[in-house]
């Protein structure tokens, strides 16, 4: 029984190695820091409309043996509405990756400094800190082998220590299990929380997870008899995901109100209180958040970029290496050298808040089409769930934008 289910493990630990990077950790920090308890609930609220998005986009992946992107330029009919779909998606996910992975290997790398200092390199005039390549060389390693049950079993086990990690983190701090409870289940909006609140949902529905699942799901199963074992494996490994970012906001929670802007600076808050087991839990826990975000963010982008060309979704592929390689090189590079693209972060963010609520609204319409899934279309229960989460995407959207021009 438990070698079937262990044989049965999808893209599920995947999709939440993906969501649960450095950041994720950083706002979950500061959610806890600030509020205690009070937002758990928006971590719940979070997963289940990541449960219900994802398994759209896993199913979709099974029946139609396509990618979402792949699916998105044969269904769009209008040559000018297909242009703009591609062109957003390749800036929103190609792009937007690149921009980003210096952040999943950056805070990876964080969490290994936080142990063991931060050695560096000098070459020429220019200092190069040495974890971000060791972080990539595991990266590169797990990627160019180009073999799915590896890279799977890879992010699984990570997933596994990860999840591991948070949680000891969590109850080293010995909470306090009804209030954990009670902010699970009543949602609160303290003072100034509007904005983690929002975070914490964004950090969780992300678009470039359902092109990710889409896709691995396909690789995964072929028949739609697997359906039932994909559903499992999206609403195990979603909840797990849910969970470790509980753990770090229950974690964060237990240290009084102090300067702490970042999970390191909560490792070290922890020390004085909860004895040096507690930094190396959350640090491992760090580590192990930056370098599965820092492998399936190159593997998003390498899927969008072949479905939206037309090229091969071959992990073997020259094309698709071509754009994975890139982007972790990137990544490395401008983690090694310290470098804030902030500008292209914020054009990612922009182009990020005008696809998510674009992709689930295609999401949810291509998930109605019998030409498309015959018989494997949404129920009514799964459209009245995918239309709340739909304004619930499009709220997202319009914050996320508004933020970044400092409008709100």
């Amino acid at each position: 029984m438990i070698r079937k289910f262990f044989k049965n493990i999808g893209p599920g630990p995947l999709v939440a190695a993906a969501f649960i990077g450095p950041g994720t950790v950083t706002l979950c920090t500061l959610a806890g820091v600030n509020f205690g308890y009070a937002l758990l609930w928006a971590l719940v609220l979070s997963v289940l409309a990541t449960i219900v998005l994802q398994e759209m986009a896993a199913r979709l992946g099974i029946v139609s043996q396509k990618g979402l992107s792949e699916v998105i330029r044969e269904e769009i009919k209008s040559p000018v509405a297909r242009g703009l779909a591609i062109g957003l998606m390749l800036s929103a996910i190609v792009v937007g990756n690149a921009a980003y992975e210096a952040g999943n290997i950056s805070g990876g790398a964080l969490g290994v400094q936080t142990l063991f200092g931060n050695p560096e390199i000098v070459i020429g005039s220019s200092n190069f800190t040495v974890i971000p390549f060791v972080i990539g060389a595991v990266a590169f390693i797990s990627l160019f082998i180009g073999n799915y049950k590896v890279l799977e079993k890879t992010l699984v086990a990570l997933v596994i220590l990860m999840s591991l990690a948070f949680l000891t983190t969590a109850i080293i701090t010995k909470p306090n299990v009804l209030e954990v409870v009670k902010g699970m289940l009543v949602p609160k909006f303290p003072d100034k929380s509007i904005l983690t609140i929002i975070g914490l949902i964004g950090t969780t529905v992300v678009p470039y997870n359902l092109f990710l699942h889409a896709s691995l799901a396909k690789t995964k199963w072929q028949s739609k008899s697997d359906l039932s074992y994909a559903r499992k494996d999206t609403i195990i490994a979603v909840i797990l995901g849910g969970l470790v970012s509980m753990c770090i906001i229950i974690s964060a929670s237990a240290i009084p109100h102090q300067d702490i802007s970042n999970a390191s600076d909560l490792a070290k808050g922890l020390e004085p209180l909860f004895g040096v087991n507690a930094k190396y839990f959350l640090s491992i826990g760090l580590f192990a958040a930056g370098i599965t975000s820092a492998i399936t963010a190159p593997l998003a982008a390498a899927f969008v970029a072949s479905g939206c060309l037309g090229w091969e979704a071959n992990l073997k592929s020259p094309k698709f290496r071509t754009v994975w390689m890139s982007i972790l090189v990137l990544g490395v590079i401008f983690s090694s050298i310290g470098f804030k693209s902030i500008e292209i972060i914020k054009f990612a963010q922009v182009a990020n808040g005008l696809l998510l609520p674009i992709i689930a609204g295609f999401l949810l319409w291509v998930m109605n089409k019998r030409i498309v899934l015959g018989t494997y279309t949404n129920s009514k229960i799964q459209n009245i769930f995918g239309i709340i989460i739909l304004i619930i995407t499009i709220f997202l959207g319009v914050k996320g934008i508004l933020s970044v021009f400092n409008l709100i």
